[in-house]
């Protein structure tokens, strides 16, 4: 059985082991994530638990969103995610981070900071051209394809936007687990700027990290 959470990443900070090393961490809060809803193979098809965090205006929820939050007895909620196979939680209930425990493995997703439009060298990590005297292809692309196909095919990396897309880091370690102020410390970056929020699930894959 999964299990995961939704939380707001706070920024991060750093902290000392017993052995005196520094670890780099990033504090995640889980104040207010609740189970929204609970789906079932009978009814939807599959088994998923729907979280929500963050408190949205009213005057933002429209009246489908509102009765929904109503039927599972929480406020309005901003943000929502479904985590596969995670038990029957009764709706409207609370999660808290003691669902996890420090030293266990986590996958983290967010949606990464958008960069804005980015030439080739920095979204795709493209070497540049040579800078000698006369050169004029310091930051080109250079060749694109063959002259026989006179198109340029689909899927060739070339200058765009950057960032704002969904990603995850998977196999974080949880450092410390803060229960009183319902803090999550992993080990590491997250995707997202300060105060996105992020799904946290234990990790789908097993096995040693090798730092």
């Amino acid at each position: 059985m999964s299990k995961g959470l939704l939380a707001r990443k706070l920024g991060m900070t750093q902290l000392f082991t017993a052995q005196g090393t520094v670890v780099p961490v990033t504090v995640l809060e889980a104040d207010s994530c609740h189970v929204v809803q609970v789906k079932t193979t009978a009814t939807d098809g599959y088994e998923a638990v729907q979280l929500g965090l963050g408190v949205r205006r009213p005057r933002r929820t429209n009246k489908p969103q509102a009765g929904h939050f109503k039927r599972a007895g929480t406020p309005a909620l901003s943000h929502l995610a479904e985590v596969r196979d995670a038990g029957t939680p009764a709706p409207g209930s609370r999660l808290s981070v003691s669902l996890f425990e420090a030293g266990e493995r986590v996958d983290v997703t967010g949606i990464t900071q958008g960069k804005g439009f980015a030439g080739q060298h920095k979204r795709h990590n493209f070497s540049r051209g040579p800078v000698t005297h006369g050169s004029h292809n310091i930051k080109q692309p250079g060749s694109i394809g063959s002259t026989d196909a006179a198109r340029v095919f689909k899927g060739l990396r070339m200058a765009g936007h950057l960032g704002a897309s969904r990603a995850t880091v998977m196999r974080l370690e949880v450092v410390r687990v803060d229960a009183e102020r319902n803090l999550l410390l992993v080990r590491g970056a997250v995707p997202g700027h300060r105060d996105s929020v992020v799904l946290v699930r234990d990790s789908a894959r097993s096995g040693v990290v090798v730092a």
